[in-house]
């Protein structure tokens, strides 16, 4: 995707793990829950009307595979999934994977808590988990 720009909050507070064919996977730097955002790598686009039809389909797709592949590798109870833009207006799609144990459970946990960054250590043992995900670089 020529020239594509990941927004600069997006940029701030995760971590560019690898793309699918439409999307930027990216890590949300929160170590409190495994949080994972879906990015088109397309300029200029808030909602998911605005992709062509084939885009659209997609990104359905690989939010797909990436729920199907978080709920396995992390033993999800839930995954929340949503595409609300109020703060970052560039279109992404949150992937999180929820436990009824989790700090938040069973209320969302947008804006609830401040971010725990990842250590080192735990950011390399999360990715070492997601090499099913087959991320390509």
């Amino acid at each position: 995707m020529p020239n594509f720009q990941l927004h600069p909050q997006l940029q701030k507070d995760c971590f560019v793990i690898g793309k699918f064919e439409l999307c930027q996977v990216l890590l949300v730097n929160d170590s409190q829950f495994p949080w994972f955002i879906l990015v088109p790598q397309q300029n200029n686009i808030r909602e998911i009307y605005q992709l062509e039809t084939a885009d659209q389909i997609t990104l359905i797709q690989e939010s797909s595979y990436l729920a199907e592949k978080l709920a396995t590798i992390f033993n999800a109870d839930k995954l929340n999934i949503a595409a609300i833009g109020n703060v970052v207006p560039q279109l992404h799609l949150h992937h999180v994977v929820r436990y009824q144990t989790d700090k938040a459970w069973s209320a969302p946990i947008w804006g609830k808590f401040a971010a725990v960054p990842y250590t080192e250590q735990q950011r390399n043992q999360l990715l070492a988990r997601l090499t099913p995900l087959e991320l390509l670089h």
